[in-house]
């Protein structure tokens, strides 16, 4: 017995989750846009030591994004209309999935959108084919061209009607990715539960803008952008919690998270994982830094399981 409580010891805390039927080691994620396709980063980063990482946004077809200047640097975060560049889904799973499926440890979450609900379900089509890819994360706050430039994740039967037909064709776990810009996260939170979600993404980045004053220009070429980074945590959290109070599938948060001790705050609020996007501009190892620092952390505090965390938080 007291060696068994030794052995315990010195493995540590259990870092393990599971996300819609899928074990990640950690909860610590690669958030999509911000980590390319994978393979640019597994010189620099032990994949196997994070819990998985999400690829850009894959369309149907390759996208050049939006013209230049498309990042600025913002107080406690930056802004981004980067316009869903990519290569396109076919030449992701010919060019970039062979190389994936070699690397040990390396879980794949494919990021995907279209403008259409049937560019969504072309896109999945295509990678229920590809083996090597352990989820989907719907990316529903792209614009509906079919409908005169609305957003899926801001109205609740659009959203409905996308989550319910994805779900139907794919043939792995579909986490859905929020919109923030909404008046109540809850509501379309629960609209992607009952459409089938298994898990959910939150937040995406909030819709901003910024003027250069000595020239009167927007400062992004695109006139609005996303801001991400510390400055949307405290909304971000909120959202968490917000949603989890309503749903029972797995919610991987994300907003602003710098260092262990956010992945933690996210975590109490109800998330089972997370995600870390912009502090990787500013240190490609942020990810795996964090994974290892929340490790810690769990240690020092007497965490066992790193998923006792989740919806921790103490009202009273």
């Amino acid at each position: 017995m007291e060696q068994s409580l030794k052995s315990k010891a010195r493995k540590g805390p259990d870092m393990r989750v599971n996300i819609a039927g899928v074990e990640l080691v950690s909860p610590v994620i690669a958030a999509s846009g911000t980590f390319g396709y994978g393979v640019e980063f597994e010189e620099i980063v032990s994949l196997e030591r994070i819990g998985a990482f999400v690829t850009k946004g894959l369309s149907k077809e390759p996208m050049a994004g939006h013209p230049a200047p498309r990042i600025i640097e913002t107080a406690s975060g930056m802004m981004n209309a980067i316009g869903l560049q990519n290569m396109g889904v076919k030449a992701f799973v010919e060019q970039k999935m062979p190389r994936l499926r070699q690397i040990p440890g390396a879980v794949v979450i494919a990021n995907i959108f279209g403008f259409t609900i049937h560019d969504c379900l072309e896109v999945i089509n295509v990678l229920n084919d590809a083996p090597g890819i352990a989820m989907y994360e719907l990316n529903a706050s792209c614009p509906n061209t079919s409908h005169g430039g609305m957003v899926f994740g801001t109205d609740p039967k659009l959203l409905d009607e996308l989550v319910f037909r994805t779900e139907r064709v794919s043939t792995r776990p579909l986490i859905v990715k929020l919109s923030p810009n909404v008046t109540s996260i809850s509501q379309m939170a629960k609209v992607a539960q009952d459409s089938g979600a298994q898990a959910l993404s939150l937040v995406n980045t909030f819709l901003s803008m910024a003027i250069d004053i000595e020239t009167r220009k927007p400062r992004i070429a695109n006139v609005t952008a996303g801001l991400s980074g510390p400055a949307i945590k405290p909304i971000a959290v909120r959202m968490v919690y917000e949603a989890a109070k309503v749903v029972k599938i797995p919610i991987l948060g994300m907003g602003g998270i710098l260092r262990a001790e956010d992945a933690v705050e996210f975590m109490l609020a109800g998330a089972s994982a997370v995600q870390v996007g912009t502090a990787s501009y500013a240190d490609p190892r942020a990810v795996e830094n964090i994974a290892a620092g929340l490790k810690r952390w769990c240690a020092s505090n007497d965490v066992a399981e790193v998923k006792k965390l989740t919806g921790g938080i103490v009202l009273h």
